[in-house]
């Protein structure tokens, strides 16, 4: 049973005390839960296909191009399966160190994260949120032995750090509410994901492998479409530079679908105390949530502020896209602000980015040193095949619908993220009281 061990004796002030309601048992955070460390894997170890190695990288981002695999067998306790508990315990101390869920397939634990699992008598869901209340604690125990930009939580200081529980009812009634918003919030990432899914599968039937085009050419009307729509599309197909296309449409280049607007350098514009701006970096676009923390000033041009809706490709790094779904911030350098011409859409452009993403990722990747990028002559080189300016918005518009969709999706998760991140701490903390009858069992 959880909370057997003693109470923590040393006083190590509030990194290692934090405040919890007077009811609830107190004892050192390592005696909640069995603490599974990864392995160190070697290059030697990786293949093209197998199990992911889940390093931090993909407990914050997912499997992606730059997933290490290996079809070697290691032992159970370092498989990770949808739905484990896991928490890095080195890195970047804001960013790195933190509880995730594990939301993808399995795979095999790096270190450097602990795959944790709760004793009985301690819900698994409210442990979670526990820790997610610990994290300034962590952060400043971490910040205290950091070395070039990285911080660290030993077994050492689990065992001194001090957490406390209140009985089952109540771990549940707090996991409950905060587990809700958490559902809703992985829902709509489920929702988003799909339409996206679906608008990158209709761009390469329509555009790329031209089927409504090559079904009318069999006399048989095109699938998933209206007559309206159907009627824009040509029945034949003709020889091109770039082998056979529509007749009538013709390649043009990304560069000259958009305004593509890099950012600034924007330690040159520090904060001057006043409306101060977030900045948007590639690991905010990635995560969706900025970071307040790291502010620039205000009186930067309109042109690089970024709002609600905003199209934003990072050409350096990770090479992601999306349409940014927060509140109003700064545009930093290696991301640029995608502003389509009035005859494209933002939902084309978005998912015709995506088409070549994995093409500007290879040649990012081909000239790495240290961080790989494209050049604007990438953008030019990079075609789409369209039809005739008149006819792209009536195409495209469907794109542009689960486009907007997704991204009303992922602001409504960020009203309901600012939500349960205000009332974790005050859940915990005792400062919102659930009422639990009193004879309730354990």
């Amino acid at each position: 049973m959880a909370g057997e061990a003693s109470a923590v004796v040393d006083d190590k002030g509030w990194l290692y005390h934090p405040y919890f309601p007077d009811h609830w048992k107190r004892c050192p955070l390592y005696s909640l839960a069995q603490w599974v460390n990864g392995l160190a894997f070697r290059n030697i170890q990786f293949s093209d296909s197998g199990l992911p190695v889940i390093k931090i990288a993909e407990i914050k981002g997912g499997i992606s191009g730059q997933t290490k695999f290996t079809q070697q067998t290691f032992d159970d306790a370092v498989r990770v399966r949808y739905g484990d508990l896991l928490f890095s315990w080195s890195g970047q101390p804001e960013t790195s160190i933190d509880a995730f869920w594990w939301r993808d397939p399995e795979g095999w634990l790096n270190q450097h994260i602990f795959r944790v699992t709760p004793t009985e008598g301690i819900d698994p869901v409210f442990f979670y949120y526990l820790l997610r209340y610990l994290k300034p604690n962590f952060v400043g125990i971490a910040r205290n032995k950091q070395t070039t930009g990285l911080g660290h939580i030993t077994k050492r200081d689990l065992e001194n750090l001090e957490a406390a529980y209140p009985r089952l009812p109540e771990q549940r009634a707090i996991a409950h509410i905060l587990g809700t918003l958490d559902d809703k919030i992985e829902l709509n990432r489920q929702m988003a994901q799909t339409l996206e899914s679906i608008a990158r599968a209709i761009f390469k039937s329509w555009f790329v492998d031209f089927d409504p085009v090559k079904a009318k050419m069999e006399g048989k009307q095109p699938e998933g479409m209206t007559e309206e729509i159907a009627a824009l599309f040509p029945d034949r197909l003709v020889d091109s530079e770039l082998g056979m296309i529509p007749e009538g449409w013709s390649p043009i280049p990304l560069s000259k679908m958009a305004n593509f607007l890099n950012g600034l350098a924007l330690q040159k514009y520090p904060p001057i105390g006043k409306d101060d701006l977030p900045v948007l970096k590639i690991a905010q676009l990635r995560s969706g949530k900025l970071d307040y923390d790291k502010l620039a000033s205000n009186e930067i041009s309109d042109k690089y502020l970024v709002s609600e809706g905003d199209l934003i490709f990072s050409w350096s790094g990770s090479l992601i896209v999306d349409v940014w779904a927060g509140p109003k911030c700064a545009l930093n350098q290696h991301l640029f602000k995608v502003t389509p011409e009035k005859w494209a859409t933002k939902g084309l452009l978005w998912v015709a980015i995506h088409e070549h993403i994995d093409n500007f990722r290879a040649i990012a990747a081909a000239k790495a040193v240290t961080m790989g990028h494209i050049k604007r002559s990438h953008l030019n080189e990079a075609m789409v095949i369209l039809p005739s300016i008149e006819k792209v918005q009536n195409i495209s518009g469907v794109l542009d619908i689960l486009i907007q969709r997704s991204t009303t999706l992922k602001a409504e998760s960020n009203t309901l993220i600012n939500l349960r991140d205000t009332l974790l701490p005050q859940l915990i903390s005792g400062k919102i009281r659930l009422n639990q009858p009193e004879d309730a069992a354990a």
